[in-house]
């Protein structure tokens, strides 16, 4: 017996969602249903709207997402019906060799294809990043969700499934920021200030933030930023460098724009290392002198949602909101309705907002 359901579907790249109804399937063994209460609009599903990826239609995105588990299948451990539970987009089989060091944002193993959701006729609708979340319920993995205390804000607790986590764990697990080093984060979107969130909870001396808005640079210094520095200077690693009488030993960039990441080793010091979070479009390229990273033992490192462990860190992070050293609310711009997901995008990618968050009745 399938649930009708409300969900924002993608039936062709670049165009509208359409809000609609679908089915979803009850969950089987080893799966839990949400009935979600908040999903947070991230850029990366915009751009996979937008087609910048490629993959199948009709599609439902959306996967930073907090709810209420409302079903569950047979061989579920650790959680239980009412719990209250932050869903992520990484999904973990535990076993295998990258999950065994502790690596389960890399996964080996691939899901089966075995879609829970469908359209009124039958016709299956892909789950995007193993989530779908772009809906009032999700029939997800366990190894996704993560309990959260039953009084938390379910609009805060859904940036904890990736823009929060990311940005973090890019300093702290991905960089291993230690406290007296410097940073630079390119970027003071939503990943980019959870990233100087990092690096202030990691004890970081100087954090520079990099944007093209003053406005943004701002607010970066509410959530930690020492200093910014406009990206529209001729040479703003200049000003960075300046600012921290030195090189950074980590630049964390945030945003997808190949300028960004061309810059990025700029601003670096002596055996420092470019953390590259942002995600452009598949094609697109940068060039970098390789005998520089030699001659002054600096790197280039790729994190995947902020290398976390997520029922190490979310944990962790949800102890620092509670003690007000971790910004959420502050994070959240506007909630919108589901109704009214295309103006949310809409005023997402004007790049104004830090985070949209889609809440449900």
């Amino acid at each position: 017996m399938t649930t009708a359901i409300k969900a924002a579907v993608c039936h062709d790249f670049a165009q509208p969602l359409s809000v609609e109804t679908v089915h979803i399937r009850p969950p089987g063994a080893g799966e839990v249903e949400v009935k979600l209460k908040a999903c947070a609009i991230c850029h990366s599903d915009i751009s996979y709207a937008e087609g910048a990826w490629g993959g199948q239609l009709p599609a439902i995105y959306g996967h930073e997402a907090a709810g209420e588990i409302t079903a569950m299948g047979d061989g579920v451990r650790g959680l239980a019906l009412g719990d209250t539970v932050v869903v992520t987009l990484i999904r973990a089989c535990g076993s295998c060799a990258t999950c065994g060091s502790g690596q389960p944002t890399l996964c080996a193993t691939p899901p089966a294809f075995n879609t829970p959701l469908a359209t009124q006729d039958g016709a299956p609708i892909v789950q995007a990043m193993n989530a779908g979340a772009f809906a009032e319920r999700v029939v997800v993995d366990p190894s996704q969700c993560v309990k959260l205390p039953v009084d938390m804000d379910p609009v805060a607790a859904s940036l904890l499934a990736c823009g929060v986590i990311t940005g973090v764990g890019a300093v702290v697990n991905a960089a291993n920021l230690r406290a007296g080093q410097d940073v630079v984060v390119i970027g003071a979107g939503g990943v980019g200030l959870n990233a100087i969130q990092g690096a202030r909870i990691a004890g970081a001396r100087r954090i520079v933030a990099v944007d093209m808005s003053e406005e943004k640079l701002a607010i970066a210094r509410d959530f930690g930023a020492t200093d910014g520095v406009l990206a529209t200077e001729a040479k703003p690693w200049r000003a960075a460098k300046a600012a921290m009488g030195r090189g950074a030993d980590a630049v964390i960039v945030t945003v997808g724009a190949i300028p960004a990441f061309d810059s990025a080793p700029q601003y670096l010091a002596m055996g420092g290392q470019v953390i590259m979070v942002g995600m452009p479009h598949s094609g697109a390229t940068s060039t970098y002198e390789p005998v520089m990273f030699a001659a002054t033992s600096q790197g280039l490192k790729g994190s995947k949602m902020g290398d976390v462990v997520i029922a190490r860190d979310i944990p962790w992070m949800v102890d620092l909101y509670g003690q007000g050293r971790l910004k959420l609310d502050e994070l959240v711009s506007k909630t919108w309705p589901l109704s009214q997901i295309n103006e949310a995008i809409a005023d997402t990618k004007t790049g104004s907002a830090k985070r949209n968050v889609i809440v449900f009745e």
